[in-house]
């Protein structure tokens, strides 16, 4: 998904102006030492912000001051006339005040985790005592309006980006820029997406919903994409938690109650905020390259709520393709004891490296808050009546909707960007650059004429030892992200086996309000079917065991699957998912060298080698926490790390379709990554399933084996395929990725941002002797019954940021012939 981002950033369009008064400079005491964490606003206003670890500042405003202040404790205070709007580069000296050396302090180093020996450590254990009686947790409901502005812009503009050939013929978005107001740094803003909202919650139920009531942004249809990226990324987050989760990340938060170990704490400073008598706390890392934060708050001398906050993620964390993070927040006094969100800005730096000058993409989200309402109860159907709604008017509301329900102003930059963007979609340049990127993205090739897509074209090529050299074909309809309805098909060709496969199939949506799906399909292919346990609703998938290029041995047990699928599909409570399914197929093996045969009488002398079997699928899936987008036929995930719970139910009835077999299957996973705070994100896998009947090997669950050198999750990398086959069976699979925590401590790793990664997977199965009496295909039933097989793993990831590499153990069944003890896969992708 990132680099799918990068790509669609890349070739949006862009416009801008400029600030009033600018400031940037270095400060250093009379020893020519860098001052960390130095004052510095505009005198007569409250536009200020800190310098960095370097001495290092940025201040800009909208409004035009003449006078810049910089204080510091032991320091005198300077006061610097600006004779221009804009001010670079600027080197500052601070004298120390003789009047106060005996207050002197560096902050720098180490600083005391005692209360008695650090004030900041006592108004700390403070806030954690009042943090769960601020904000809205000390209501039972609430209620506010929310406006949401999400921005792109492209960073570091100079002559060599101005002059390319990138952008020969669209000069005319370089006509302005603007300054980063938190880096300084020039930039070209290329998309902006404004949501209006009203929220509802029940503290009691544990419940939100938010009302969408208006939606505008600038660019293309698929704009949602880039949305939703944002949305999971810079998720609603509350300070006061011990863990604060950006780019799939915990960084610890500096108020958390493990923030003593974490970071170092200094008193600044004290005076009032809004008639409050409010403390400036200074925060920076005791370690690097941990995910940490360095900033300052403001916090209340009575209540301890916090008024201000301001979050820089240290440039030595952990964390890919992202060199700035930046976040503010700031609090109203609803009254004496209420402290509520006010304003919240997120930015971003995106960029392929971390050095200074490197070009990138700022990401930007400011949610404002407002009308706040306590105490009003709802009942529990407001909160999960509606699964999905949709209002077309919402993404169409006029210029007057907009004046009135924009908590902000736009500025003139973010003004221009609605019309350049209108200007550059005519420039066909433009328009070519935008559909590559839309082709890398989706993977489909878009001929919107015809209203269709072809592809994936990632799935063209494939290969295996049955069908040699394969090439695939497909496409689909598209009439736009949320059709009603959608054909979808394929068609294969195999050089070996030459024979032609194929595929279609059909979704229509009946009713949006419950998501009742209809949807009917048929599939003639070849495949792996001994690669997972619980099998795939997709009547198109195809298994990358099915076409990988390498792998550790001969890959031969595929199967010819020729099968019809009529299904209907109800979703009346959000995230819980109802389906029904009637399903006949007909399997049998697709190499000489394999088998499914199986035995027809109870002499065991007549043998059949086709499987023909029409079987009722009934299935329940919930995804608490999951977030969707879109209404129609096929919605976008757009975010991650909730549970997924299945339970299905199977029944094989011979007297339809001249069935062979009679059975029932019951099947159950429960899949839950869970954020182990600093110490990185275990995911863990639980299945469990039986069969009741008698049935032959292509019926039976394969414990899913991985012979290519690829690490695929929730399969078994040093098994091969049907090493084991089981009716009954009971699965877990751990895996932990500790994202760096122990090599972020060695010195001449640290650089290198590694992570760690372990991994143990068992299985525990058992075949019935009736289902081995039916066995006439040579292969010998193995099973892990006797005691449960295992393996353990250990992986090292982030390497060059794209590739992962794992060394796994076989734990048991060492004396079973060929079995692998050890082997090493890998895997790529671009993760933060």
């Amino acid at each position: 998904m990132n680099l799918n981002l990068r790509i669609l950033l890349f070739f949006f369009g862009m416009c801008s102006a400029f600030s009033q008064t600018k400031v940037s400079g270095y400060v250093f005491d009379e020893n020519n030492v860098s001052v960390a964490y130095a004052n510095v606003l505009f005198k007569g206003s409250t536009e200020g912000t800190i310098t960095n670890e370097d001495g290092r500042f940025y201040l800009e405003s909208g409004s035009t001051y003449d006078t810049l202040i910089i204080s510091f404790i032991g320091y005198e205070t300077l006061e610097i006339p600006l004779t221009k709007k804009v001010n670079y580069d600027l080197k500052f000296i601070l004298k120390e005040d003789a009047g106060q050396l005996d207050e002197v302090f560096i902050v720098t180093g180490r600083q005391s985790k005692k209360e008695s020996e650090n004030p900041a450590i006592a108004i700390l254990k403070k806030i954690w005592e009042r943090k769960r009686q601020n904000g809205l947790r000390q209501f039972k409901q609430y209620e506010y309006d929310k406006y949401e502005k999400v921005e792109f812009d492209i960073n570091t503009i100079d002559s060599a980006l101005i002059k390319s050939k990138l952008f020969r013929g669209m000069e005319f978005v370089f006509d302005q820029v603007d300054t980063s107001r938190v880096t300084g740094k020039t930039y070209l803003p290329i998309f902006i997406n404004e949501a209006r909202s009203k929220v509802y919650g029940d503290n009691l139920k544990n419940k939100e919903k938010a009302e969408l009531k208006g939606n505008k942004n600038s660019g293309f249809s698929n704009n949602q994409i880039i949305i939703d990226f944002v949305d999971d990324l810079y998720s609603d987050f509350d300070i006061y938690d011990n863990y604060l989760k950006f780019f799939d990340k915990s960084f610890v938060s500096p108020l958390s109650k493990t923030g003593i170990n974490t970071y170092n704490y200094v008193l600044s400073d004290s005076t009032f905020i809004e008639g409050k008598w409010c403390y400036n706390i200074i925060y920076y890392p005791r370690r690097k390259n941990e995910l940490t934060f360095k900033g300052d708050f403001w916090v209340n001398d009575t209540t301890f709520a916090i008024k201000e906050i301001n979050m820089q993620a240290s440039k030595s964390a952990n964390i890919n393709w992202v060199k700035e993070i930046y976040i503010e927040q700031e609090f109203e006094v609803l009254n004496d004891s209420v402290f509520l969100i006010k304003r919240d800005y997120f930015m971003s730096d995106f960029a392929f490296n971390k050095k200074e000058k490197s070009r990138g993409i700022y990401g930007k989200r400011t949610t404002l808050y407002d009308n706040y309402a306590f105490d009003i109860p709802k009942d529990e159907k407001f909160y999960s009546k509606e699964v999905y709604s949709y209002n077309e008017d919402v993404y169409n509301r006029d210029d007057t909707f907009w004046e009135q329900n924009r908590m902000e102003a736009l500025s003139q930059d973010e003004k221009g960007v609605y019309k350049m963007l209108d200007t550059l979609k005519t420039v066909k340049k433009f328009k070519r650059l935008y559909d590559i990127g839309s082709i890398l993205g989706s993977g489909y090739v878009e001929f919107t004429d015809i209203n269709f897509d072809y592809g994936p074209i990632f799935s063209t090529f494939g290969f295996n030892d049955v069908e040699g050299i394969r090439l695939r074909t497909g496409g689909r309809t598209y009439f736009g992200p949320n059709d009603l309805w959608r054909l979808e098909g394929f068609m294969a060709y195999g050089f070996k086996d030459d024979k032609f496969k194929y595929g279609l199939s059909g979704k229509w949506l009946m009713d949006k309000r419950n998501r009742f799906i209809i949807s009917v399909g048929h599939r003639r292919d070849v495949e792996q079917i001994g690669v997972n346990l619980t099998s795939s609703t997709d009547i198109l998938g195809r298994s990358l065991a099915s076409s990988a290029l390498f792998g550790t041995s001969t890959n031969d047990k595929l199967t010819n699957v020729n099968l019809t699928t009529v299904a209907i599909e109800l979703e009346p409570v959000r995230n819980l998912e109802f389906r029904l399914s009637g399903t006949y197929k007909t399997l049998v093996s697709a190499s000489d060298t394999f088998s499914l045969d199986f035995y027809t009488d109870e002499t065991r002398t007549t043998t059949e080698s086709e499987i023909h079997q029409y079987e009722n699928s009934f299935s329940v899936s919930y995804f608490p926490g999951r977030k969707m987008t879109g209404f129609g036929v096929e919605r976008r995930i757009s975010n991650d790390g909730f549970p997924s719970l299945f339970a299905q139910v199977t029944r094989g009835d011979k007297s339809i379709l001249n069935s062979d077999f009679d059975y029932t299957k019951l099947q159950f996973s429960y899949i839950q990554p869970w954020h182990i705070g600093a110490y990185g994100r275990l995911t863990t896998t639980f299945e469990a399933g039986k069969t009741f009947g008698e049935v032959p090997l292509g019926l039976l669950n394969v414990v899913p084996g991985n012979q290519s050198y690829f690490s695929i999750y929730n399969s078994f990398s040093q098994l091969d395929y049907y090493e084991f086959v089981t009716d009954t069976y009971t699965s877990l699979h751990l895996e932990h990725n500790f994202n760096g925590r122990f090599f972020s401590r060695i010195p001449f790793l640290r650089k290198l941002n590694l992570r760690e990664i372990v991994g143990i997977r068992g299985v525990w199965g058992e075949v019935s002797q009736a289902n081995r009496d039916l066995n006439a295909s040579g292969l010998t039933y193995l099973a892990p019954t006797d005691k449960i097989y295992y393996e353990y793993s250990v992986g090292v990831g982030n390497i060059f940021k794209v590739f992962r590499i794992d060394f796994n153990f076989r734990g048991n069944y060492l004396d079973t012939p060929e079995a692998r003890d050890f082997g090493i896969t890998g895997s790529f992708g671009f993760n933060f």
